[in-house]
């Protein structure tokens, strides 16, 4: 079968690998459509320490099963649609045992620690899938980056009436801005890209500022009754962004930090204890914010329209990653859907 692996940094190659077949409470998946997410592009651009190359990428999956291995149950047929969870979980790290295998110690993610889905067949424990046949493949695909911010939201203890300000309008950033709107908070989005703006309030934020034609805190403070966030979610990875989360954030306030900082960042602290913040990390998905994100997207059939902003056949698909690269900034979802065209 055919993969398409990053051979190097900033080089893609159709590659010619051996069919998996699957195992013991194995399924085998046909992969419809896969996303690029953005430790995905950080691996084409060698700035991901968490993978080696070459590695076929892709953990944001969507597929139908095509043969299971024993001890699979019943449920899971040939020719149902299933989304893939694509961590691990060891069960025996302090984050398993405290039951949440999302931070596991030992994680790998596919397509990350380890080839992903970037191929035309998968083999995945049936304990990964979630089956489900009414959205499309395109939409499965859409279901884990939507979930990231969907448990950003969940770590962030968002509710009703919270003023909510949502650092980036990434793919990440945009889970987290529908499930703070699901939530029935009043979200504030910060974004560079004016392009991203008609439709982010079409979605029904509040308000969108540009921290680069704007001054940030103060049109937060007027935003906000003067009172600042009363959940702050980092979704773009920057030191400046995880600093402003602090100047942001109300008194009693809480910080989600669900980006990556990819050098250090310095603080001035005494604003911690000043306005006694809680501060958290968020990290991956769990199986209840995938079932979240899938129940959002079934009763919002047209989202999916808003949110893929281009996609390129399988064969077509070595051009996905140089694209993505030249226009993220106005970019939220570049897919590639191998539904309908593969290699032999």
């Amino acid at each position: 079968m055919q993969a398409l692996a990053i051979t190097s940094i900033g080089e893609t190659a159709f590659q010619s690998v051996e069919t998996p077949r699957p195992g013991n409470g194995d399924v085998l998946l046909d992969v419809g459509c896969v996303g690029l997410c953005g430790s995905d592009l950080n691996t084409f651009k060698g700035m991901n320490p968490l993978a080696t190359l070459p590695r076929i990428p892709g953990h944001e999956i969507g597929g139908t099963i095509l043969d299971v291995g024993p001890d699979v149950p019943s449920t899971f047929a040939r020719g149902t649609r299933a989304v893939v969870v694509p961590y691990t979980a060891c069960g025996k790290c302090s984050a398993c045992k405290n039951g949440r295998p999302n931070a596991c110690k030992h994680n790998q993610t596919l397509g990350v620690q380890r080839d992903g889905g970037m191929a035309d067949r998968l083999v995945v424990p049936h304990t990964h899938l979630i089956l489900n046949d009414h959205l499309s493949l395109r939409e499965l695909a859409l279901v884990e980056p939507l979930s990231v911010g969907f448990h950003a939201v969940t770590r962030g203890s968002v509710a009703s009436g919270d003023a909510v300000v949502v650092l980036g309008a990434g793919m990440i950033g945009l889970g987290a801005i529908l499930g703070a709107l699901a939530k029935g908070a009043q979200v504030i989005v910060v974004e560079i890209s004016e392009s991203k703006r008609t439709m982010l309030k079409a979605l029904g934020v509040h308000d969108v500022v540009n921290p680069t034609t704007e001054n940030l805190s103060d049109s937060v403070a007027n935003l906000t009754g003067g009172h600042g966030a009363d959940v702050v979610i980092e979704a773009v990875g920057l030191p400046e962004t995880f600093r402003s989360a602090v100047d942001l954030a109300c008194f009693s306030g809480r910080i989600v930090y669900v980006g990556y900082a990819k050098s250090e960042v310095s603080y001035n602290t005494a604003l911690f204890n000043l306005k006694e913040l809680d501060i958290m990390g968020s990290r991956n998905a769990t199986r209840t914010d995938f079932e979240a994100v899938i129940a959002f997207l079934e009763i919002n059939p047209n989202l999916s329209d808003q949110l893929i902003s281009r996609v390129f056949s399988w064969a077509d698909a070595e051009q996905a990653f140089g694209y993505w690269d030249a226009n993220r900034q106005n970019t939220f979802k570049v897919m590639i859907d191998m539904q309908d065209q593969k290699h032999a």
